[in-house]
């Protein structure tokens, strides 16, 4: 692409915490021109009025869907409930759209999978194999040729990441029968939907496991594992709701095989990570913080191995609305449009 040429941007389902937060992100993009925002709800009002932050940066009003011109858009971003981007993407797609969806319409490959735990039918089976799961880090070149992006869940970057390179060294290092990630998210994740679990009268002063019988991210992450290591994984996936606003930090445990006891696990992460402009791994003994990551598209970890023992614990923190979601969206955008894949993400975390 001339990078001379600004992307025409649309956003469907622009009023909830991932919507607002790509359409900072783009208001921001020195290469994005914002095309249309839609929700039918909120048709005709002015973004500004419903997000005063967004004063001066973003002009638009947010439109129903069928009158935004979606297909003049050069990508448009789907923050919206499952079930919606696989309704809209053939239509699109056949205009030569790019698609980018921020729901699970398109992370999992097996259909009967993602209608068990969606609890809906697949509109679009046959796209499925033209869309590539969106983790710039193990996946970048892929992206750079798709039409169609499942983004991935926010649990599923932190895990996936955090396991990475000792599923990828070339040889057994690790017990992949038996992983554990426990893993919190501040209530922004559950979205901008009223529900009484996410209450600040419910939520504060408080800490809860949820979806340990099972939770949606739990195939996602197990089918991207199995991918990367070539071999079915076992994990033991638990999230768990915090008090605050913004901030996903996943504890990763590992059994280290007694032929691998001699591995500088410290120095395999730095290696394969080294280029990674968005991943931070850091010194050894570190103990990464969600506040070091708030509003930023990087993703911190660190490599602890207690006693010198033979479990392996990887920390890893992000912001879930933005590495987790929407950042990691625009990374992709970057990438299928030939852009460096920085382009307006870097900017710092927020303190305090």
């Amino acid at each position: 692409m001339d990078t001379r040429q600004s992307i025409r941007a649309g956003i469907v389902g622009g009023t909830g915490y991932t919507g607002v937060e790509l359409l900072r992100l783009l208001s921001q993009h020195p290469q994005v021109k914002l095309h249309a925002i839609t929700s039918r709800k909120e048709s005709g009002l002015p973004v500004a009025d419903l997000y005063p932050n967004l004063r001066g940066h973003v002009d638009l009003c947010f439109q129903a869907p069928e009158e935004a011109g979606l297909d003049q858009c050069d990508v448009v971003f789907f923050a919206t409930p499952h079930g919606v981007a696989m309704a809209q993407a053939q239509g699109l797609l056949e205009y030569d759209v790019r698609v980018i969806d921020l729901a699970a319409d398109f992370r999992l490959q097996d259909v009967a999978t993602f209608e068990r735990w969606y609890k809906m039918p697949h509109q679009c089976p046959d796209l499925l194999k033209d869309a590539v799961y969106g983790l710039p880090e193990l996946d970048r070149e892929r992206i750079r040729q798709a039409r169609v992006v499942g983004n991935p869940g926010c649990y599923p970057t932190t895990v996936l990441l955090g396991l990475a390179p000792v599923l990828q060294a070339g040889r057994p290092l690790v017990d992949t029968a038996h992983i554990i990630a426990d893993s919190k998210s501040g209530v922004s994740g559950a979205g901008r939907t009223a529900q009484v679990n996410t209450l600040y009268a419910e939520a504060g002063d408080n800490f809860a496991a949820y979806g340990v019988a099972g939770h949606r991210h739990h195939p996602e992450i197990t089918e991207c594992l199995a991918r990367i290591a070539g071999q079915p994984v076992g994990i033991t996936f638990v999230p768990h709701l915090v008090p605050m606003i913004r901030g996903m930090f996943s504890t990763l445990y590992l059994r280290i095989l007694p032929e691998a006891l001699d591995t500088d696990f410290q120095r395999l992460y730095d290696e394969r990570y080294a280029a990674e402009p968005f991943i931070d791994v850091m010194p050894a003994g570190s103990l990464p913080q969600t506040r070091s990551v708030r509003a930023s598209n990087m993703l911190r970890l660190a490599v602890h191995r207690p006693s010198g023992g033979d479990t392996l614990v990887i920390l890893v923190v992000q912001d879930n609305l933005v590495k987790g979601a929407a950042g990691q969206a625009v990374q992709n955008m970057n990438l299928m449009f030939g852009l460096p894949e920085t382009t307006g993400l870097e900017q710092p975390a927020v303190l305090p």
